[in-house]
């Protein structure tokens, strides 16, 4: 028998071992945790550490180690480790694939763990942060990041190229999508770039749903099973998304990597944890204001990240006391500083002033408080990997100048119409 198979079957039986045996003292066997995130930010990793450190003061034999993933290629990066005997034993999971990581049974429940956790208050958590993640009442990955999309601005930027601020068009409630390309267009034909969908690199199409929702479109029926990129309302909001981009020059175009982060840019559309990435040397003057009004009204769109542990993790017990850790109220607290939370608790102007000093009140207000109160999640599907691969192909023939943007959308619909009926 083996030594942790006889301490464990002498503590069943009730006996008291010696803390030494034949000369070697007993000694905690040292566990590793390693989880998987998609940022390298320095500011991040830090806070991450601190967190870490904490738990160690109580779990002198854990080590956490974060293993930053290019977001591009996250979840492929992350299934192949799984697929291949390497998983991590934490990771950042995104929306759009929480449908197959809940569904597999590839993440260890939590709810129960984070019950008997003392001063957790699972009961703060919000039941509509949760519900992406939840599975019969089980709690299988925490939404630590509810993160509304807005749009950041360089006000240098556009006040150079003669056009009007945000700001400007929402002091005269005239915040819309029009005027949102427009300026973007002024900014574009100076020699700079008007607007850069982040993350979007004519890849990631379902970040368009920042844009699109405005128009009232969505890729797929309520019952995720009947395409709908052919609706009129997707027809209409492509037509001003390439409009944008090939006639009035507002947007770049494929192939140009544009960071708005570098001063360069009148306005970014991302979540608003980006604003870490706010320059501290040389600061332009910017601002952070909801999405534009489309023809549908107001609205708003948000993006979220769960955080699971792997129930084939041998140290799956110890992945899920670190995540009831990481998530209780104080850690949450810390974590709001870049990603707004899921506890009812903190979602307050006071608290999120104070994590998040660059933003002032109305900004909390209005982007950020308003936006998870009312947002919409980014679209998800079960098999999303394939999905999305199958749409993104077939999106391709659009980001051409003259495309036939009703018959590009038709052929989304003929590529992704088979795998969302199954």
């Amino acid at each position: 028998m083996k030594i942790s198979q006889l301490k464990t079957t002498a503590a069943v039986a009730g006996i008291l071992l010696p803390l030494a045996w034949s000369g070697t003292a007993w000694a905690q066997d040292a566990v590793n945790l390693r989880m998987t995130i998609w940022s390298a930010n320095e500011a991040h990793l830090a806070m991450f550490n601190e967190i870490a450190e904490g738990f160690k003061a109580t779990h002198p034999n854990v080590t956490v180690s974060f293993e930053p993933l290019p977001f591009d290629s996250y979840t492929t990066t992350l299934t192949t480790q799984i697929a291949g005997g390497n998983p991590p034993d934490l990771a950042w999971i995104l929306e759009t694939t929480a449908a197959d990581f809940v569904n597999s049974g590839a993440l260890a429940p939590l709810t129960d763990a984070f019950t008997a956790t003392e001063g957790y208050d699972i009961a703060d958590v919000s039941e509509q942060a949760t519900a992406l993640w939840t599975k019969d009442g089980q709690l299988y990955a925490y939404p630590f990041s509810t993160s509304p999309f807005a749009i950041f601005v360089n006000n240098d930027v556009i006040k150079a190229a003669g056009a009007k601020t945000p700001a400007e068009l929402i002091a005269e409630d005239a915040w819309t999508w029009d005027n949102a390309f427009a300026s973007a267009a002024a900014v574009g034909q100076s020699g700079k770039t008007g607007l850069v969908l982040r993350d979007f690199k004519y890849q990631v199409w379902q970040n368009m749903a920042s844009i699109w929702n405005g128009w009232g479109a969505s890729p797929w029926s309520a019952d995720g099973k009947t395409c709908t990129f052919t609706d009129k309302a997707m027809v209409d909001a492509m037509t001003a998304i390439h409009k944008a981009i090939f006639t009035d020059k507002a947007m770049p175009g494929p192939g140009e990597d544009i960071d708005f982060f570098a001063g360069e840019t009148g306005m970014t559309i991302t979540q608003i944890s980006r604003a870490s990435l706010l320059p501290k040397e040389n600061p332009f003057d910017w601002d952070l204001v909801p999405l534009p009004a489309g023809p549908v009204g107001h609205y708003a769109v948000v993006g979220q990240a769960g955080v699971g542990a792997f129930a084939a993790s041998p140290n799956a017990a110890t992945a899920v006391e670190f995540l009831a850790y990481m998530t209780n109220p104080e850690n949450s607290q810390k974590l709001a500083q870049f990603f707004p939370p899921a506890r009812a608790s903190l979602l307050n102007a006071e608290t999120l002033a104070s994590t998040n000093p660059l933003l002032s009140a109305e900004q909390i207000d209005n982007v950020v408080i308003d936006g998870i109160s009312t947002g919409s999640v980014l679209p998800g599907h079960t098999n999303f990997a394939q999905i999305q691969q199958t749409v993104r192909s077939s999106l391709d023939s659009l980001w051409v100048a003259d495309a036939d943007i009703p018959a590009v959308l038709q052929s989304v619909c003929d590529s992704v119409g088979p795998l969302l009926a199954r």
